[in-house]
C-alpha cells in the first residue's frame, strides 16, 4: 500500500514537473511551483528527487525512455529488412507529432548543452537496445541485398531523429516562412512519407 502510494506521489510530480519545465523552462521553472501543481508538501518532492536539477533530469528521462519503450514494442522479427526500417522510421515520426513536449524538452535540455542529461546514469543504458536494435535491421538488410549502403547505426539514428525532428521543432518559423500549416495533418502525413522514402532510398544507394 505504502509502496502504491509513493509510485502515486512520484508520478505526480513528475507530470507537474513536467507542466512547469515546459512553461518556464528549466532556470525558470519554480520547485513551489511543482509542489503547488502536484498538490504535496515541498519536502516530499526533495525526498524523492533531492534537487531541480534531479526532477528535471527524472522528467527527461521519462521521456526518452517512453520513445524507447515505445521502438521496442515494434514487432520488426516478421519483416522484412526494408520494411522492418520504414516501420521504426514512420514510429519515430508518429511518437515525435505525438509528444510534442519532448520535442521542447529536448531542445530546452540542449540550450543548456545536456549538462543535466550527461550526469544520467540511466540514458546510455536506455539507448544501447535502440542501436542493437538498428544493427540488427541493418544487417538484415545487407544479407537479404536491399541495404547497400554502410553506415554506423548511431549515425544511421541520427540522421532518422534529424527529419522527423526539425520540422516540428521548427514548425512557427516553417509556417511563417513559407506561408503553409506545416503542422497541418496533411502536410505532416506528407513529410513523414517523405521521411521514409528519404531514409529508404539512403540506404539503398
Amino acid at each position: 500500500m505504502a509502496t502504491r502510494s509513493a509510485e502515486r506521489s512520484k508520478a505526480a510530480i513528475l507530470d507537474a514537473a513536467t507542466e512547469e519545465f515546459l512553461l518556464h523552462g528549466y532556470a525558470g521553472a519554480s520547485v513551489n511551483k511543482i509542489a503547488d501543481r502536484a498538490s504535496l508538501n515541498k519536502r516530499m518532492l526533495y525526498h524523492y528527487f533531492e534537487s531541480k536539477e534531479g526532477l528535471w533530469l527524472a522528467v527527461l528521462e521519462a521521456a526518452y525512455a517512453r520513445l524507447r519503450a515505445g521502438e521496442q514494442q515494434l514487432d520488426l522479427a516478421g519483416l522484412s529488412a526494408e520494411d522492418a526500417m520504414q516501420e521504426l522510421v514512420r514510429f519515430n515520426f508518429r511518437h515525435l507529432v505525438e509528444h510534442p513536449d519532448f520535442v521542447l524538452l529536448v531542445n530546452i535540455e540542449n540550450m543548456h548543452k545536456a549538462e543535466h542529461l550527461k550526469k544520467s546514469t540511466r540514458i546510455q543504458q536506455m539507448h544501447s537496445p535502440l542501436i542493437h536494435l538498428l544493427e540488427g535491421v541493418l544487417a538484415r538488410g545487407h544479407s537479404e541485398g536491399v541495404f547497400t549502403r554502410k553506415i554506423d547505426a548511431a549515425q544511421l539514428y541520427i540522421m532518422i531523429s534529424s527529419l522527423c525532428f526539425f520540422h516540428l521543432s521548427n514548425r512557427h518559423t516553417l509556417t511563417v516562412i513559407f506561408e503553409q500549416d506545416v503542422s497541418s495533418k496533411r502536410a505532416i502525413d506528407a513529410r513523414c512519407d517523405e521521411t521514409v522514402a528519404a531514409i529508404t532510398a539512403y540506404l539503398r544507394t
